[in-house]
């Protein structure tokens, strides 16, 4: 092979926990996809840009917002005012990263794209040329969509899902019992009540376009099985990596905008670090000064006077180094400072590579 044909290298990734097979990169999807081995990933995940911000308005938590989401999600050289020209700059990309993720898919592969009507059709109609089979159509419905504001249209309360396997030669995945377990002992239908993302899915940021993790639960357990590798190409607030942690399965996921990153990281972040710290015991004098306080005030006058003067007696800061090989905390120092604390870590003789994430705890002990 020359040179020029030789397959691109996968930039080193923003996150990686080898423990657990979580790669996460920063970068355009069709470079980092075409940087990954050809068949080798049994489960995708998309939910492409819209290419919805377009200056418009909509209607959130009652209220008139712009639609605008990001810059991800504006279509470059929209500004032409063609719209047959639009349509086909959005329909070229759709075809493009389509490809990129069928040339990565294990022959028995399949794909799920989530998008609404204005980008559905042009994913569904690239499938079709590009030889996928197509498998289902989920409708997502949303039991609270938002009002529509011009009143000139049915409410949109459903977002479209194709399933759809690499090709016509493909013997795809299908956990049918679990699904009809899940269905009430019935054959699951194509047709998915599943609330939006609720408060404590965002509780650390929020995405324009979050998936639940009920969503993404039911299509992983549907298609995939544990050890399985799971590829997000538009990762967005990580929902899919969060997901597939949680079941077990590998996964990979990359996206353009730091912010999405941050979220990302965040939410997987803390479902990673699941270590237990001990209180070890604080050694310190208890025995208070003299005090000529009058002992016969009542009981309530006494506690209220000792808890104005409670007196601070024990302070200190710690920080706890968590292993990446082990998930346990394998140093821990007083210090003063982050900065301190790594030098202790490294004077004990440790890599910097040996820790994957560090917690700083401090504590106060008053006596009242």
């Amino acid at each position: 092979m020359s040179p020029s044909a030789a397959q691109p290298k996968l930039p080193a990734p923003v996150f990686h926990d080898e423990k657990h097979h979580i790669k996460i990169f920063q970068g355009d999807c069709l470079e980092i996809l075409a940087a990954i081995p050809k068949a080798c990933v049994d489960l995708i995940f998309a939910d492409p840009p819209y290419f919805l911000s377009n200056n418009g308005i909509t209607c959130h938590a009652g209220r008139m917002v712009s639609v605008n989401k990001g810059d991800w999600d504006k279509l470059p050289g929209a500004d032409l005012g063609l719209a047959k020209a639009r349509i086909d700059k959005v329909h070229d990309f759709n075809h493009s990263w389509l490809a990129a993720c069928q040339r990565v898919l294990k022959p028995d592969g399949s794909i799920w794209v989530s998008g609404t009507s204005h980008v559905i059709h042009s994913v569904g109609f690239a499938m079709q040329q590009l030889g996928f089979k197509l498998l289902n159509d989920i409708s997502w419905v949303k039991p609270n969509p938002p009002p529509n504001l011009s009143c000139r249209y049915f409410t949109h309360a459903t977002e479209t899902i194709i399933w759809a396997a690499k090709n016509k030669q493909s013997r795809h995945k299908f956990n049918y019992r679990r699904m009809k377990g899940i269905a009430g002992g019935k054959q699951m239908k194509s047709v998915w009540n599943i609330l939006p993302p609720d408060k404590a899915e965002k509780r650390f940021g929020k995405h324009p376009t979050q998936k639940p993790v009920a969503l993404l639960e039911r299509i992983l357990l549907a298609s995939s099985s544990e050890g399985d590798l799971v590829l997000d190409p538009f990762m967005g607030g990580g929902t899919t990596l969060l997901t597939a942690f949680r079941l077990r399965r590998r996964t990979f996921g990359c996206d353009l905008e730091f912010e999405s990153l941050s979220l990302s990281l965040r939410r997987i972040c803390a479902d990673l670090v699941q270590v237990e710290i001990s209180v070890s015991c604080a050694h310190f004098s208890v025995d208070p000064a003299s005090d000529p306080m009058d002992r016969s005030n009542s009981a309530s006058h006494r506690a209220l006077a000792m808890s104005a003067e409670a007196k601070l007696v024990h302070q200190e800061r710690r920080f706890y180094f968590v292993g990446r090989a082990e998930r346990k905390v394998i140093f821990s120092a007083l210090a003063t400072s982050l900065d301190d604390a790594w030098h202790k870590f490294r004077a004990s003789g440790k890599s910097e590579s040996d820790a994957i994430f560090i917690i700083k705890t401090e504590t106060e002990i008053y006596l009242a």
